[in-house]
């Protein structure tokens, strides 16, 4: 299990209500730009968990080159989770804090995971609102509904969503909740995992993407000359 989404949004502290105990260190926004992912596990209904915390994706507060980095390092430490992970994860869960307004930095979250690790990691994926109290009882479905973001979001990741109250950690009936949809998400992909395999055929296809979007651009930019036919040739190489 990977928990991917932006700082603040309670990963960590998804992780440990989980596990049911203090597994992750819940660290602030400054110390979160330094977080490596980290892999704890435990048993949870019975059945042995892994789930791997992840450095959060996005941050408001840096400059673009800042997230540009993060970004990198994000794919760059993922994928050694994965590998390290082996056979690999069966779902991923992007974390969104409710009561927030939800912009374009979320959907392009689900734009960086097909992106980096492909559709595969999208069949995989479910979308888990955290400060399920701020919900005050009522469907999160019905909040879902009042944004054009969201409903676009959760349907990139085949309707699945579920809610966590991760300051009631008695209740583990939200647990054993999400354990039945990562369950029924299982059974549809046949019980196979994410493998290491399926990221490196996502990385080949962006840097084919990359090569041709690159050859169109050198042959635009000088089109009466060889220059951006043999920068084309090159990038393929």
């Amino acid at each position: 299990m990977v928990l991917l989404g932006k700082t603040g949004s309670g990963k960590s502290a998804t992780g440990n209500t989980i596990l049911g105990r203090k597994a992750f260190e819940v660290v602030d926004f400054m110390k979160s730009a330094n977080k490596l992912c980290e892999k704890q596990g435990g048993v949870v209904d019975g059945k042995h968990v892994s789930i791997i915390d992840t450095p959060g994706l996005f941050n408001t507060a840096m400059d673009k080159q800042r997230v540009k980095t993060d970004k990198h390092q994000l794919k760059t430490e993922i994928e050694k989770c994965v590998e390290m992970s082996s056979p690999g994860p069966h779902v991923f869960l992007l974390v969104l804090k409710l009561g927030v307004r939800f912009t374009e930095e979320e959907r392009e979250a689900v734009k960086w995971i097909q992106e980096n690790f492909g559709e595969e990691a999208l069949r995989r994926t479910i979308i888990l609102f955290t400060h399920a109290d701020l919900l005050k009882g009522k469907p999160v479905d019905e909040y879902i509904s009042k944004s054009d973001y969201l409903r676009e979001i959760v349907h990139s990741c085949g309707g699945r969503y579920h809610s966590f109250n991760n300051k009631d950690r008695n209740n583990q009936d939200q647990v054993t909740q999400l354990q039945k949809k990562i369950n029924s998400m299982m059974k549809k992909n046949e019980m196979m995992h994410y493998t290491f395999e399926m990221f490196k055929t996502t990385q080949m296809k962006k840097e084919e993407k990359w090569a041709k979007t690159a050859c169109a651009v050198a042959v635009g930019v000088f089109p009466k000359s060889n220059y951006g036919h043999k920068f084309c040739c090159y990038s393929v190489i």
